[in-house]
């Protein structure tokens, strides 16, 4: 997540928030089964569930993240794999040092990359981030075992996308609600293709160091699909706060190239998933910013 005022959704994850995660818990269940003494060495900024800086016995340091509710095996079909075609390609994401079923938890350890993420968005980054999503394209014309994507448009998704909530939230709600629904009797509920999506790709989820891209964090939700849904994850979290002039403006023009039964079911998917999260866990007043961004194109 960022820290904007309006927020950006994290990767979606079947979470609560209180369902934080408790790093000194998680080393000491980690050395149980492992016989690996990790130490805690403090939380990593930002998030809804949290992660956590730790350092191993030889003195390397790497992030400790879970993932309540979740079967390692459903991880190593999915996000997992995907980071590692993603990783022969050169693709700049974390490697997985350990991974770890503890009760109905999975506990991870990934590789710490250089860099923190940027407050804003600039014409470079977005340069950047364009063209990691073109690279994107196939990778996972072998592995059709990694799940496509979910949209979630006519169901529930796993704590979010949740319909009731944003019926129940106004008229307005309701009405967005409606033409969610309406997008998703018309196309199929699972992206097509064999790109890699990250399903969360927003600033808050890239790394930089002076101004140039150098790592993207967080592919717990990973999949397979059309890479393009990235794009439009990528918009909704310009609107999660103040960015360069014209940055959003060039990524506009990027999907209004896109074509029309490609944008459409991923804008209605990401209106949904933003508004029904600010009704349940933002601030009153911020529902009506989300708002205003998913009804610009449905």
């Amino acid at each position: 997540m960022t820290s904007s005022p309006q927020k950006m959704t994290s990767a979606p994850q079947n979470r609560t928030r209180a369902e934080r995660l408790d790093p000194d818990r998680l080393v000491a269940a980690v050395h149980a089964r492992t016989g690996v003494r990790l130490v805690v060495e403090g939380p990593c900024p930002g998030g809804e569930v949290g992660a956590a800086y730790v350092r191993w016995p030889d003195g390397h340091r790497s992030v400790l993240k879970w993932r309540p509710g979740t079967r390692l095996d459903a991880l190593r079909a999915g996000p997992l794999t995907v980071c590692e075609v993603l990783r022969g390609r050169g693709y700049p994401c974390p490697s997985t040092e350990l991974a770890l079923q503890v009760d109905d938890a999975v506990v991870l350890v990934q590789q710490l990359l250089p860099g923190a993420p940027p407050k804003l968005l600039d014409h470079r980054g977005l340069d950047r981030a364009l063209a990691l999503n073109e690279s994107q394209a196939g990778l996972l014309a072998g592995h059709r075992d990694v799940p496509p994507v979910n949209l979630h448009l006519l169901d529930d998704g796993p704590g979010y996308c949740l319909h009731e909530p944003l019926r129940r939230h106004s008229r307005r709600g309701a009405a967005l609600e409606r033409r969610v629904r309406s997008v998703g009797a018309a196309h199929p509920p699972l992206l097509a293709g064999d790109d890699v999506v990250h399903q969360d790709f927003h600033h808050g989820n890239l790394l930089a160091v002076d101004g140039a891209v150098t790592g993207v964090v967080d592919w717990d939700g990973a999949g397979r699909g059309d890479r393009r849904f990235d794009l439009v994850t990528l918009r909704f979290g310009l609107h999660a706060g103040r960015q360069p002039p014209g940055v959003a403006r060039r990524l506009d023009a990027v999907l209004d190239a896109l074509p029309e039964d490609v944008l459409r079911p991923c804008w209605a998917h990401m209106s949904l998933r933003m508004a029904d999260w600010a009704v349940r866990h933002f601030a009153p007043g911020e529902t009506e910013h989300w708002l205003d961004l998913a009804e610009q194109r449905l």
